[in-house]
């Protein structure tokens, strides 16, 4: 099933970071089901990366162009060995969503319930909106 993904954040210059097309292998009943699958396909992109281990990065004009776009410019490169445990993945992603810290839109109706029957067509729109927590002092 494929899908359109927007992804917005909420009090920065730039709030829309990209559009991407995201492909599942199945068609995802309930929202808590989606967030799984979305979740498992960037765990699996990680590993890779890792896997990957460039000799010698580089980038082209276009892929620079892109990032800087995007707002960061940067080889993609992974600091760490530590292989992403999908469970644990999962479950930060989902208490992130009933912590508020995310909301989900599918053609700009929000999904209010992780249980609730999700009705998605191919080619659907599905907008994330993260927001930004704020910090500074109180006077």
């Amino acid at each position: 099933m494929k899908l359109y993904v927007t992804v917005k954040s909420l009090g920065k210059r730039r709030p829309v970071l990209e559009r991407r097309e995201l492909l599942l292998a199945a068609r995802p009943q309930t929202l808590r089901a989606l967030i799984a699958e979305i979740v498992a396909g960037q765990v699996q992109a990680m590993l890779e990366r890792q896997e990957r281990g460039d000799l010698i990065p580089y980038l082209t004009a276009n892929e620079i162009a892109e990032q800087g776009d995007n707002g960061k410019v940067g080889f993609g490169t992974v600091y760490g060995e530590a292989k992403p445990e999908l469970e644990k993945a999962t479950a930060a992603a989902l208490l992130a969503y009933e912590d508020g810290l995310y909301k989900v839109f599918v053609q700009e109706e929000e999904c209010t319930a992780l249980d609730e029957p999700l009705r998605l067509e191919e080619g659907d729109e599905l907008t994330l909106i993260r927001f930004t927590m704020l910090a500074g002092r109180l006077w």
